[in-house]
């Protein structure tokens, strides 16, 4: 392990502005809804939500349920946050673990570090210590933030230093996995995959016995759940986090000493003698290259959206007892219609997952050109047209592909609870609302590559700001031109028919203006511009 000390400072600089906002976004997220959960200061609408929990339903999406028979704000934090925590987080464990050890084999970073004096493991190890201190810097951030809304400090800093321990985990799977798969997005697809076992095991689990089962006890998501901090807190089942990412990382260390640098475990299929005579262009190349990423998203979000279409029904029971809550007026509104408000924030989630893939789909084109693959391509008979138009295309095909394939999944969850007041054309129609949208994202997102490569980050800071806005613009009192920035505002609320033709065009347009200026900048700039 001889220069892990070097390498974990190198990586500490490196992503120091990634600490950074992962600190600040988990921070929000608790920050927005610590403060949802403690504005229920009505009995009867703490009582509402208690039983909205404990339906299988929302077992399935949230947890075992803890303290429901007096449900504190603490509880509900614990209860209701959690899951989505460990979640955002693993995915943060994931991708450094991964961007910092086979992502730099694949690139041949890993083998120039290698030549100097750096022992075979210090890369892992580096990467598993650089996980550990953002896991901890959101830790603490989280609990202040807690604690600062009120709650109890001991039990804050518990609850966010559990999930950092369960995140962890996760960290030691992607290790693992970097040493099995010889590619980067294999490694990411099979740690998700992982994670993604780990959720239906615990909501399966969750459902068949009160409080978990059995089959919940197979999840290290279920073991951050069962410390039940703010009603009975118990430190040992963190234990169990704490002997998984030691095992883990023993695995990985025996597996990484069994191959060569750059190298998998596992076994490339090899590929076909001559290629497909499809496979004549840059659109099919890029098909090929992301096909796997747009399945894995639209099952994964589309599994999400159908376990969250199942709590539609019990929607109208929950909203009875919170009105007059000042915080769920502001978010639903006062009228007869608050439960296709509530629809409208479910077509909001789902479009924001749709423009996530599209964002990061646009952005392939940006990892091409900095592994400069692009540069080898221009340098034959391609243009820089069709070169650009191929991850833009499926960017938007994608994107689309996503969005609809959600709303269906919506519907599909509230009709298989019998939940009838809305047929699958409304649900379409609310995905569809949101398309032009979507374009807006992806156009500024290939316009941001083409001419400001560096800025790309920008992107997803639209996409951010995109959600705040239409979550809590009325909450935190927007002014109209701050809601204007985001391209989402001006769809309105599909489920309520709140939608304009002229406004859609007008999307439509900015859209279109944003990808000529993306064909534009992109066909005068160099290539590679890093």
């Amino acid at each position: 392990m001889t220069g892990t000390g070097t390498l974990l400072r190198f990586m500490l600089r490196r992503d120091r502005m990634r600490i950074l906002w992962w600190t600040l976004g988990i921070a929000a997220l608790y920050a927005g809804a610590a403060g949802e959960y403690l504005s229920l200061d009505d009995p009867a609408a703490r009582s509402a939500r208690a039983v909205l929990v404990s339906s299988p339903a929302m077992i399935s999406m949230s947890g075992p349920g803890y303290g429901l028979d007096d449900y504190t704000p603490g509880a509900a934090v614990a209860n209701e946050l959690i899951l989505w925590v460990v979640l955002a987080a693993a995915v943060m464990s994931i991708l450094q673990v991964v961007r910092h050890t086979r992502a730099e084999e694949e690139n041949g970073s890993a083998e120039l570090v290698r030549a100097g004096t750096v022992g075979r493991h210090a890369a892992s190890v580096a990467a598993l210590l650089l996980v550990v201190v953002m896991n901890a810097a959101v830790a603490l951030a989280s609990g202040a933030v807690l604690a600062a809304q009120g709650l109890d400090a001991g039990q804050a800093f518990a609850m966010t230093s559990a999930i950092a321990l369960g995140a962890l985990v996760f960290g030691a799977v992607a290790l693992v996995a970097a040493q099995a798969h010889e590619h980067g997005r294999g490694a990411v697809g099979l740690s998700l995959a992982v994670l993604g076992a780990a959720f239906l095991l615990r909501a399966l689990g969750d459902v068949q016995e009160r409080h978990g089962s059995a089959l919940s006890w197979l999840s290290p998501i279920a073991w951050v759940q069962q410390t039940r901090v703010f009603v009975d807190l118990r430190w040992w089942p963190l234990g169990l986090c704490a002997a998984a990412g030691v095992l883990l990382l023993a695995v990985a260390a025996r597996l990484a000493a069994r191959r060569d640098v750059g190298a998998g475990l596992l076994a490339v299929r090899p590929g076909r003698r001559d290629a497909r005579a499809t496979l004549t262009g840059p659109l099919p190349l890029a098909w090929l290259q992301q096909r796997a990423s747009l399945g894995w998203t639209t099952l994964g979000l589309g599994a999400m959206w159908l376990a969250s279409g199942t709590i539609i029904r019990q929607v109208p029971t929950m909203l009875d007892a919170i009105q007059g809550n000042p915080l769920y007026d502001a978010l639903l509104g006062t009228g007869e219609d608050m439960v296709r408000t509530f629809l409208g924030i479910f077509g909001l989630y789902i479009a924001v997952g749709a423009a996530a893939f599209g964002v990061a789909a646009t952005l392939r084109a940006r990892s091409e050109e900095e592994a400069g693959r692009t540069e080898v391509a221009l340098a034959a008979p391609v243009s820089r047209y069709r070169w650009l138009a191929a991850p833009l295309t499926l960017a938007l095909v994608g994107a689309v592909v996503v969005q609809l394939t959600g709303a269906l999944a919506l519907w599909a969850g509230a009709a298989s609870t019998g939940y009838d007041a809305l047929d699958v054309g409304e649900y379409l129609r609310l995905g569809a609302a949101y398309l032009p949208a979507l374009g807006v994202l992806v156009g500024f997102t290939a316009a941001l590559h083409a001419w400001l490569p560096r800025g790309t980050g920008l992107a997803w800071a639209l996409l951010g700001y995109v959600f705040v806005v239409g979550m809590f613009a009325d909450l935190f009192g927007l002014p109209g031109w701050a809601r204007r920035i985001s391209p989402f505002w001006w769809v309105g609320n599909p489920a309520l028919g709140d939608v304009e033709a002229a406004r859609l065009g007008g999307l439509a347009g900015v859209a279109a203006v944003l990808f000529l200026l993306a064909f534009a900048g992109f066909r005068r700039r160099d290539v590679p511009r890093v």
